[in-house]
């Protein structure tokens, strides 16, 4: 595995200790601007993915698989970054510290509607991402070595599509409660 790949694992992990160690000091510690401050920090380990990335494409390497998950976890990461920490956030306040509102499932069109809007930051992560794949390969120049990351592109935007159907699909086959 590239050191790229390893780089990506470990930011990803790195979010998820950030935000722990966030709802940790916030609800437990009880140092709530602390707290605010390390779950704040979650973006700078993003900044350090894009630039280990550009760096080793830069300095001559053949983009890799890794190299376009990075750019691919940089726009999700961004887009779904508040989304994800508020959803861990609900979670320890319940079930943690005991405190807050039971996290609610969603059916019918609520649960459409949400999915929608899922989908619309999954666009918003399509956008960062591929900016970051098409400026790699525009910045690298080299068709041979950046082919990967026209392939990822192709591929996600694929994705992006079948996302968009599925959320459609939820408001024509509304979920149902489980009786």
């Amino acid at each position: 595995m590239s050191l790229i790949a390893w780089l990506i694992v470990a930011t990803e992990i790195g979010f998820w200790v950030l935000i722990i160690l966030g709802l940790v000091t916030r609800y437990i510690l009880k140092y709530i601007k602390l707290g605010l401050l390390l779950l704040a920090l979650t973006p700078v380990i993003d900044f350090i993915l894009l630039i280990a990335t550009s760096v080793d494409l830069y300095r001559g390497a053949t983009a890799t698989a890794a190299h376009a998950l990075a750019a691919i976890y940089i726009g999700v990461s961004i887009a779904f970054g508040k989304s994800m920490i508020e959803w861990a956030d609900v979670r320890f306040q319940y079930y943690i510290t005991k405190k807050g509102t039971k996290p609610t499932r969603r059916y019918g069109m609520d649960y459409a509607k949400h999915y929608l809007k899922g989908w619309v930051r999954h666009v918003l992560a399509y956008i960062i991402g591929a900016g970051f794949l098409v400026g790699l390969i525009f910045f690298i120049n080299d068709a041979a070595r950046t082919e990967v990351l026209a392939g990822f592109l192709k591929v996600w935007t694929l994705v992006l599509g079948i996302d968009f159907a599925i959320s459609i699909s939820y408001f024509i086959w509304q979920k149902k409660a489980k009786e």
